[in-house]
């Protein structure tokens, strides 16, 4: 990860110290299909005063098999420990947000989320079953200042904040549990519990058929949440690259290195020998994803700035903490409008 920081604190300066005069060059102009970064990335660019934005996101992520540390697992190398193990869980995510700069330098930003996922598990005995969980997610509240736009290049920052609106007392109903419901291992649960910190730096550059950029960023949480834990910590670096085909279409590609903490502490109403989603040493881990996209942009007309993004990413390395569901493939597609 720090190489990644290296590189990227390097193509900031050299973009600070390559600069002419700014009245003299040539902005950073979102007026394009490739201004905004691929629709996965959150925080990706700011707005001039008096701009607002509004958006949605969907999000589909699956998980299937196993992985341990860096290796395919077997679902009898986890049963040869627990009494449980899931099998696969898909993710769905509904985000809709909103964005306001109330001048040239900063935007203000908030997101809201729905999410919904369910877990296949197979038990030691060869039984399976489900287990569902769904809701209203944590409030993410942002404010971006943009503090450098020359040669069309731009560098802004991101100081967040995540509201633990979600619930993390989701239940649902088992066969060791029937007819009644108990508490849902952790990745079932809907919130973190706690305020989290989302930090992030952004780099953005631009010629007139391709653009670039880059975009460290960092969760942090702090303290424990009602049920005696935390979530993990999550580092990311994100690259990418578009080329501009039209006036209305651009392709991309991208690259994020991603860092994962463990869970710290542990929640008393889950039993760790269980299931492994219940273990907190099964958490957490190292991932390099990839992802390919497009953006089309109406940049005329009574739809200006009317904006459609799709994206499809899928790791390309995973090196998980303990034995876990590896990450298979995620869709991201959206919308956002500019007015």
């Amino acid at each position: 990860m720090k190489k990644y920081i290296s590189v990227i604190l390097m193509m900031a300066t050299v973009a600070i110290y390559a600069q002419n005069d700014e009245t003299n060059s040539p902005t950073w102009s979102g007026g394009r299909p490739d201004g905004h970064a691929p629709i996965s990335v959150m925080g990706d660019h700011t707005h001039g005063k008096g701009e607002w934005m509004v958006s949605y996101r969907y999000m589909y992520m699956n998980m299937d098999e196993l992985k341990q540390g860096s290796d395919d697992a077997s679902f009898d190398d986890a049963l040869d420990n627990y009494m449980v193990t899931p099998t696969s869980m898909p993710m769905n995510m509904h985000m809709v947000g909103a964005m306001f700069a109330p001048s040239d330098k900063i935007t203000l930003m908030a997101m809201f989320n729905y999410l919904s996922m369910e877990m296949d598990h197979i038990t030691r005995m060869g039984g399976t079953f489900t287990t569902e969980a769904s809701g209203f997610g944590d409030i993410q509240l942002s404010a971006l200042y943009r503090f450098f736009n020359q040669n069309r290049q731009r560098i802004h920052a991101q100081v967040g904040v995540s509201i633990p609106t979600g619930s993390i007392t989701e239940s649902d109903v088992t066969p060791a549990s029937a007819p009644n419901e108990v508490e849902l291992p952790y990745p079932m649960q809907i919130g973190s519990g706690t305020f989290d910190a989302n930090l992030a730096v952004t780099y953005l550059g631009q010629s007139e058929a391709i653009s670039w950029g880059g975009q460290l960023r960092a969760i942090l949480r702090f303290g424990e949440n009602d049920r005696d834990f935390r979530y993990g910590n999550r580092q990311s670096l994100n690259g990418w690259f578009a080329v501009k085909a039209t006036d209305w279409l651009s392709f991309s590609t991208r690259l994020e290195a991603l860092v994962v903490g463990e869970i710290d502490g542990e929640d008393p109403n889950l039993n760790p020998m269980m299931v492994i989603t219940a273990d907190t040493a099964n958490s957490g881990g190292n991932f390099l994803n990839g992802g390919v996209g497009f953006n089309v942009y109406v940049p005329s007309g009574a739809l200006k700035n009317l904006r459609f993004g799709f994206e499809f990413a899928a790791p390309l390395y995973q090196d998980l903490n303990g034995i876990q569901l590896k990450t298979k493939e995620t869709f991201t597609l959206g919308t956002q409008y500019a007015f």
